[in-house]
């Protein structure tokens, strides 16, 4: 990757979700690359892109994003960026690894924007028994022992009660992503 200094990750929300939405990845490379990212790779088909971007093409490159897609294939999907170096710092505060917990139960939602106060109070804590999750900044540390599919702890509801969008990776991914900053 050239200079992580510019390099940046992008989770897309919603895309090759059971049957639905279906974005092949080598058009979303290419979509990428028209928006002014180079170096661009993806990790499986569920809409992770690791590329570099110029400061001067950044601002602003997910919304060209998703604009290139709704106009090429005709549905929204939403993409939350962090950079390489947001990225690292997520993957060390995860409080749900420092407790030991089994990681392959274990997902970080990455928000669009920061929740206010008031939207924070109201997330509910006994939810979902015996899920767990940390706000941290704009991320939701999820610890769902019973796997992800149980839970209440949804996008649906992470969305509406926090005025903003959710998009969910599971660890392993969180981690391959990080390691792909590196490569």
């Amino acid at each position: 990757m050239a200079g992580r200094s510019n390099t940046a990750i992008a989770l897309l929300r919603g895309i090759n979700v059971g049957g639905k939405h279906k974005l092949p990845m080598k058009e979303l490379v290419t979509i990428f690359e028209t928006a002014g990212a180079r170096d661009v790779r993806t990790y499986i088909q569920s809409g992770n892109v690791v590329y570099a971007v110029a400061a001067s093409k950044g601002k602003g490159l997910a919304a060209r994003v998703e604009a290139a897609i709704e106009e090429a294939f005709g549905f929204e999907a939403p993409v939350v960026t962090r950079t390489a170096a947001e990225l690292e710092a997520i993957v060390e505060a995860n409080p749900f690894v420092a407790e030991g917990a089994d990681e392959s139960k274990l997902h970080v939602g990455f928000l669009a924007d920061r929740p206010k106060a008031a939207a924070r109070a109201a997330l509910d804590p006994d939810r979902s028994p015996p899920d767990r999750f940390e706000l941290v900044r704009r991320e939701l540390y999820l610890h769902c022992p019973n796997g992800v599919a149980r839970t209440k702890l949804t996008n649906a509801w992470f969305d509406r009660t926090l005025d903003t969008i959710t998009t969910v990776r599971n660890w392993k991914t969180t981690l391959r992503l990080l390691a792909m900053t590196r490569d």
